[in-house]
């Protein structure tokens, strides 16, 4: 049997019973082996961000998580709403993200992945989305785990791009869990969906030679079930286990 893609997934940067942990919630770790590949937990040391790592990878995900990119790393001043960071996460997704397009690394960025994917291309965030005049309040409800992770808008799909690829229906619903998103566009990337506020849901790298693409929703909740989250992780393992042919043959020539 082929041995599966290896994926790295970032981890966050917490506490756990006193001690500083790198921690990945299990629902991506799941999502990713129910696709046929093997994720890899990384630790995000702020101070040494190991360059060769991604040598050994076929794919890198960019997870959600309760934490924000520090306001500082896009040039502006703390929103009070803004009220959890994680520094250490923060200098390696923006290492990794550049790190991998370079070196045709697939990419998927999920909630907070999808902000770091904007923030790295020089782009910046509403910090308090339900503040912004015209924009809906897309925070996740206080319900049970069902209820928060149940479709709660449309967006629609921009046509001609790398989602429209993966997904042919022009519009579905989504699930809606944060309180940030993008406001300016960073350079070089593509709009691939919108919500009906006009808010940006999903965005590619425009030049990039592999599989990048990133959405604010959560596709990884159970990603079978969802037409749209399923074509998601397929391309994403599609491009990983492309990645891998390519990297067995070149060690074995």
């Amino acid at each position: 049997m082929p041995s599966r893609p290896l994926v790295g997934v970032i981890a966050c940067r917490r506490e756990v019973e006193g001690h500083p942990a790198h921690v990945v919630t299990d629902k991506y770790l799941s999502a990713l082996r129910t696709y046929g590949l093997a994720p890899v937990v990384l630790p995000v040391w702020q101070d040494a961000v190991d360059g060769d790592l991604l040598a050994h990878l076929d794919g890198l995900l960019l997870t959600g998580s309760y934490s924000n990119v520090e306001p500082a790393r896009y040039g502006a001043e703390r929103a009070p709403e803004n009220t959890r960071d994680d520094p250490h996460r923060d200098a390696a997704a923006l290492a990794w993200i550049p790190a991998s397009i370079r070196r045709g690394l697939p990419l998927l960025g999920i909630c907070r992945g999808f902000q770091e994917l904007n923030v790295a291309y020089g782009g910046t965030l509403h910090q308090a989305v339900q503040n912004v005049p015209g924009l809906s309040d897309h925070r996740e409800p206080e319900a049970d785990y069902a209820t928060r992770y149940a479709p709660a808008h449309d967006v629609e799909i921009r046509a001609g791009g790398r989602l429209a690829t993966l997904y042919a229906e022009p519009q579905t619903r989504v699930n809606s869990l944060h309180q940030q998103g993008i406001d300016r566009l960073g350079d070089g990337l593509k709009v691939e969906a919108v919500a009906p506020d006009g808010l940006i849901e999903a965005i590619s790298v425009a030049a990039a030679s592999a599989f990048a693409l990133a959405v604010q929703w959560h596709p990884e909740w159970r990603t079978q079930e969802h037409p749209l989250y399923h074509a998601l992780f397929e391309g994403f393992a599609s491009a990983c286990r492309e990645h891998s042919d390519e990297r067995s043959l070149a060690l074995t020539s």
